[in-house]
């Protein structure tokens, strides 16, 4: 078999690289193949020539192609521990293998990247930035609402200050949630609509399955099948005839 000459790989720096299994489980040890057989077939398709090439770590190869390997090749294990593996600059070939050739690379594990880590944080930065002057800048009705939607009928009995502050601590710790939230025009008609039960204008019937008018038992709304109470009587309220309704619910919370 005539050997094939590997191309030069650019922007390869000579560094330690770190790996992590993938998912959510990190086994206290797991191996991935390091040769190629039939039970796992271990190749990376060489566009140059347009072809499959044979992959194999050996601790004694620069190479990890077996066709540029040559004598007696001592084969090593790939295993990470605790889903973790550390690979020294001083092991080119096997982090060549892990991080440019190995099949499972990007689907059973990934090469950790500081890049990668610093994007991550930064769009985390932004998120809490923008999370924060939302929040700081809402009235404290829209902070009670999207509060409610955290904390649920506690939030009732907080003070203005209170809310303030458990909203800030929201949006710092959750600003992707808090911000879809605030972006979500049925977040306050919920609220209103769970103020309006607490007050005791409206009622959900046992069943689940309308809205009444307490003083009456006259029926609102049918709540439609599998659908939040809450939600369903929200999109309710921007009906032409949840208008008329929202105005006389409004009258009585005042």
């Amino acid at each position: 078999m005539s050997k094939q000459k590997t191309t030069p790989i650019k922007n390869w720096d000579i560094k330690n690289r770190n790996y992590f299994l993938t998912g959510n489980s990190a086994p206290l040890t797991f191996t991935i193949p390091s040769k190629h057989t039939r039970k796992h077939p271990l190749l990376w398709f060489d566009e140059e020539v347009g072809s499959q090439r044979e992959l194999r770590y050996a601790t004694n190869q620069a190479s990890v192609f077996v066709d540029e390997q040559k004598g007696e090749a001592t084969m090593g294990h790939i295993t990470f521990r605790d889903g973790v593996l550390a690979v020294p600059k001083e092991q080119q070939a096997l982090q060549k293998m892990l991080s440019l050739y190995h099949p499972l690379r990007n689907h059973r594990f990934a090469e950790l990247l500081p890049q990668e880590i610093a994007k991550d944080d930064l769009e985390l930065l932004e998120w809490e930035i923008e999370a924060l002057n939302a929040a700081r800048n809402m009235d404290i009705d829209q902070q009670e609402a999207i509060l409610r939607v955290e904390q649920g009928s506690s939030v009732t009995k907080l003070s203005s200050k209170e809310i303030k502050r458990d909203l800030l601590l929201f949006a710092r710790d959750n600003p992707s949630l808090f911000v879809e939230l605030a972006n979500d025009e049925n977040v306050m008609l919920r609220n209103f609509s769970i103020k309006a039960v607490e007050a005791g204008i409206i009622n959900i019937a046992s069943d689940q399955r309308s809205i009444l008018w307490t003083t009456n038992n006259k029926k609102l709304m049918t709540i439609p099948f599998e659908e939040n109470p809450y939600s369903a009587f929200a999109a309710f309220l921007k009906t032409d005839e949840g208008v008329e309704i929202y105005k006389s619910i409004e009258k009585k919370l005042k």
